[in-house]
């Protein structure tokens, strides 16, 4: 395989990240509606992870062959199982737009389980077995990473504006509310 094309076929995955940066960027100079954090955990749950892994579920379904080669694997029954776990990351990531930012950790870190597993993966194939193929090394590995990381990191990141915004309760304030739960 040439250079460029396995450029070409390792770079897919940057896709989705792009386009998650990109859309995030425009629509946080265009609006000031949202918080610029918000707007971009929305992009990035939406595009990067919902949008991406709504791709390899479509792809690992109707392209079983041309995946697995890619991936430099045999066509296994396994591809199925592959497809409806991106599927369920989909599902999360599409749900993440309306969730708060525990949930989003929670979801980052459900990404994460899977697509850091399929990191060591595909590390141990590489190592072991000098898989190199293009949907083995390159790319997937920097999205299999990044997506659940940045997601988890955003999320926390706006859990701890949050909980800086809010203000404690006075001391009359609290004995109040006690006085009243007693009633």
């Amino acid at each position: 395989m040439s250079t460029s094309m396995f450029v070409t076929q390792t770079s897919v995955p940057a896709v989705w990240v792009l386009a998650a940066i990109i859309g995030a960027t425009v629509h946080s100079a265009r609006t000031t509606s949202l918080p610029r954090l918000e707007i971009w955990q929305r992009w990035w749950a939406v595009v990067a992870l919902g949008c991406g892994s709504a791709w390899m579920t479509i792809s690992f379904l109707l392209a079983p062959e041309m995946m697995t080669t890619a991936i430099g694997f045999a066509h296994t029954p396994f591809v199925t199982e592959i497809a409806f776990a991106n599927l369920g990351l989909a599902v999360a990531g599409f749900r993440a737009i309306h969730a708060g930012p525990r949930e989003r950790v929670t979801t980052g870190l459900t990404a994460g389980m899977f697509l850091w597993g399929a990191v060591l993966g595909h590390v141990y194939q590489s190592i072991a077995h000098g898989n190199f193929s293009p949907g083995n090394t390159g790319g997937v590995l920097v999205y299999d990473v990044a997506i659940p990381a940045v997601m988890i990191i955003l999320a926390v990141r706006s859990r701890r504006t949050d909980a800086g915004v809010r203000t404690a309760p006075t001391e009359a304030t609290a004995r109040s509310t006690s006085s009243n739960a007693l009633r």
